[in-house]
């Protein structure tokens, strides 16, 4: 029985997001911004695409056989990812992530069916950092895989072969820029080399929030970090296997603060609910904008990545005191 408009399988939901012009950002970029809409996932993150590679490749490597694990370090959205993927081709999942995470990540794994394993956040140097404990995890599990998406290329791949394709033909082949931050570094890198494959003119830029030493790194080649930032799951010290060779062109830095700026009036203004990096994401977006207008390409367009959806983060980012906790600006409607 054929169905053709209709997708044969839940793994099929993966990938294909819209993309959606972003009236605000445009305006202040004086250019045309673009934000992909990867909340439209079935985990509602751009990380669903690295898990389904990663599970593929694990199954054509052989290393990942029927009624198997799959064990993973992450700030969460990557472990709603494979925990989803798993469930699909019949595998168990085992999500390690810092307890600091936020309280609907750790429910939504929870409620998914996967074993969630929390530790203390520390620095990647500590044997006891979350992604160190996840591969002692699958060492020691029988039937196991360690996702390993920090350094795992499968990562990076899908953005290759998914999300830089679905752009370029979204937007026609006419795109001047792309930008986002970088967690794994898979979907900069990924995305950018995809990009440039089609036109190796596209300038890619990186958006680093603060606390993160990449933005050093590419500017003055010195991975070195400055501040903090409360963003989940984009931030990165090290050049990780999935970032090395990342066509970065150019980068910005943006604060908390003007990323929640965006997600603010991304809410208000175009009833986008979006997660902190994403609105940091956007920020980079419009900086990079103005940076070809002032070039002379007043006609520019520019995409980001619209990571996740701002439901995951009630607890924190929509929540006044959990803001005022962090010396943040609390949207306007939240206050009582």
């Amino acid at each position: 029985m054929t169905a053709p408009n209709a997708t044969p399988s839940s793994i099929d939901l993966i990938g294909n997001t819209p993309l959606v012009l972003l009236k605000g950002p445009s305006a202040a970029a004086g250019c045309e911004i673009w934000g992909k809409c990867e909340f439209a996932n079935p985990g509602a993150s751009v990380k669903d695409r690295a898990a389904l590679w990663i599970v593929r490749d694990a199954e054509a490597r052989g290393e990942l056989k029927p009624g198997g694990t799959v064990i993973e370090g992450t700030a969460g959205n990557t472990g709603i990812g494979i925990a989803l993927v798993a469930n699909a081709r019949g595998y168990k999942s085992v999500i390690v992530m810092p307890d600091n995470q936020s309280k609907e990540k750790m429910d939504t794994l929870r409620a998914l069916g996967a074993e969630l394993v929390l530790v203390p956040p520390t620095k990647f140097a500590d044997p006891n950092h979350f992604v160190h404990t996840s591969r002692r995890l699958a060492e020691e599990t029988e039937g196991a895989v360690w996702a390993n998406q920090f350094d795992n290329v499968a990562n990076r791949k899908a953005h290759i072969e998914s999300t830089a394709p679905e752009i370029w033909e979204q937007l026609g082949g006419r795109i001047d820029g792309f930008t986002c931050a970088a967690g794994t570094g898979g979907t900069i890198a990924g995305t950018g080399l995809g990009l440039k494959a089609f036109d190796e003119n596209i300038v890619v830029a990186l958006t680093d929030p603060y606390g993160a030493a990449l933005y050093n790194y590419y500017a003055n080649g010195e991975l070195k970090a400055e501040g903090s930032s409360v963003a989940e799951g984009i931030g990165q010290g090290r050049i990780t296997a999935n970032l090395e060779g990342a066509p970065i062109d150019t980068q910005f830095r943006m604060s908390d603060e003007e990323g929640l700026e965006w997600v603010r009036r991304l809410l208000a203004e175009e009833g986008l609910c979006l997660g902190l990096s994403s609105g940091i994401n956007v920020a980079g977006a419009v900086a990079l904008g103005q940076k070809l207008v002032a070039e002379g390409r007043k006609d520019a367009r520019v995409v980001t990545i619209l990571c996740d959806t701002g439901f995951r983060y009630l607890s924190t980012l929509y929540n006044p005191e959990w803001l005022e906790t962090k010396g943040l600006p609390v949207f306007p409607w939240l206050v009582r």
